[in-house]
């Protein structure tokens, strides 16, 4: 029982209540105790939340981002208490509107910023998801402005003109595109002297059929008819011999074309194939680079894009992550929002002595201000008796040397001439005048001019023995 009180009394405490005035207004008790419930409950969402942002964020473990997010959650608390505790009860509705609404700006976007994580976690799978295909939607868009991009756009070009070039090594020359022409020449010329063969190979079976007896004139022997078909067929012979000539004259300039081609296509090779590995590598770094980049980029930003393709795309989704913000929005504002509702109602118990209570400490600390302000004035009354106490001795005190030099100078005076009965005695002053008066007036320089003035008075007067 006695646990349950201490959690009590500090649950009333984080809601903004005191103690003291909990155990003269008891029936405050558990409205205090409910609202530090909620200021825990914001706590604990605020943990969880910091905690799944900072795994996501910077995918640290889960020890420390529970430690972080504890840290996070006291910092929530105190803020929502600082809330709840600068809302005292006001009978003016202006008031407490006016200060409940920079408290519900504050507590919206302490809402927004708890909200946002717990909802990330929720749909954390359908998230994964669609992260997985805009990454490789994003790779290949960079994929195709790496092929747009102006350091690669000859590298298509490039590679095929690698491949011919490659071709041409491999077949001695013989498949240089350019040598089309010559080798339609060569393959004419081949056509022409299997013609010419062919006809000439007729001929000559027709001259030898016709000696034969077995065709033609179906004579035998060396007549007109086999003399024109010898004839024909040396013609054709002598054809044949002029296409062969010329099918050898079309594949020597073949074979020199080739060779020339294969010794161009050498030489080119090689700074081709290194201008074609140097950028396919190039490209290749830059793609495997932003993969790397890509396939890293599960942070916040992207999940919450993710979310909201989704959102657009499925409006059973949207609803639920609209009510599901919507939901810990309330939790973080509920604690503003009772606190206001309450002072709209009449004070309680608790108000009126939290009121008495302030509005006797106020009157305590006037009474105390204007006690020290009576003792500091009589304070300063003794000091200032004091004071003049001690100028009023150093002024005696200055009198009596000064009535002791008077007298010793009288004295002098007297010892050394005196005066005829006739001769009245000069004072030291003025007549009439009080010389101590005199000297306290004028001053040490009075002093001695009147000394001064009796020795010479003194010397001056007759019958004075020398």
């Amino acid at each position: 029982m006695a646990r349950r009180r201490r959690i009590g009394d500090g649950l009333a405490t984080l809601g903004g209540a005191r103690r003291e005035l909990l155990e003269a207004a008891p029936g405050a008790r558990p409205r205090f105790v409910a609202l530090g419930g909620v200021l825990l409950s914001t706590g604990g969402l605020a943990v969880l939340s910091m905690a799944f942002a900072v795994a996501m964020a910077l995918g640290v473990w889960w020890p420390v981002a529970v430690l972080i997010g504890l840290g996070w959650g006291f910092v929530v608390v105190n803020l929502d208490r600082m809330l709840l505790v600068g809302m005292a009860h006001d009978a003016s509705v202006g008031r407490n509107i006016a200060l409940a609404i920079p408290r519900l700006g504050l507590a919206l976007v302490l809402g927004v910023v708890i909200a946002t994580p717990l909802t990330l976690q929720v749909f954390h799978k359908e998230i994964d998801t669609e992260i997985v295909t805009m990454q490789a939607e994003a790779a290949d868009a960079y994929r195709t402005s790496l092929e747009a991009d102006a350091r690669f756009a000859g590298l298509p070009e490039l590679a095929q003109q690698v491949a011919v070039e490659e071709q041409i090594v491999a077949t001695g020359g013989a498949a240089d595109p350019a040598l089309a022409a010559v080798q339609a020449e060569v393959a004419a010329k081949q056509t022409a002297l299997d013609q010419a063969v062919a006809s000439a190979q007729q001929l000559q079976a027709r001259a030898q059929c016709e000696l034969d007896g077995t065709c033609g004139t179906g004579e035998a022997g060396t007549g007109t008819a086999y003399q024109s078909a010898r004839t024909a067929a040396d013609a054709a012979a002598g054809a044949v011999t002029a296409a062969r000539g010329a099918l050898d004259d079309a594949r020597s300039a073949a074979a020199d074309a080739e060779a020339r081609s294969l010794a161009l296509a050498t030489s080119s090779l090689a700074t081709d194939s290194a201008q074609l590995e140097r950028l396919t590598a190039e490209q290749d770094r830059l793609q495997a680079q932003f993969d790397a980049t890509n396939s890293g980029s599960g942070g916040i930003l992207l999940r919450l894009e993710a979310l909201d393709r989704l959102s657009d795309s499925n409006t059973t989704l949207w609803a639920a992550k609209t009510m599901l913000s919507l939901l810990f929005l309330s939790v973080e504002m509920l604690p503003v929002l009772v606190k206001l509702l309450l002072n709209f109602g009449p004070p309680s118990a608790y108000d009126r002595l939290a009121a008495l209570r302030d509005d006797g400490d106020v009157e305590v600390e006037e009474l105390q201000k204007q006690s020290r302000l009576e003792i500091a004035q009589a304070q300063e009354e003794l000091l200032v008796m004091a004071e003049k106490e001690r100028v009023d001795r150093q002024k005696e005190a200055v009198l009596a040397r000064r009535r002791a030099t008077v007298a010793a100078v009288v004295a002098a005076q007297q010892t050394a001439a005196p005066a005829p009965a006739s001769a009245p005695a000069e004072a030291p002053g003025a007549p009439g005048e009080d010389p101590l008066r005199a000297l306290w007036d004028t001053g040490p320089i009075r002093l001695a001019r009147s000394a001064a003035r009796t020795v010479r008075t003194a010397r001056r007067r007759p019958g004075v023995p020398a």
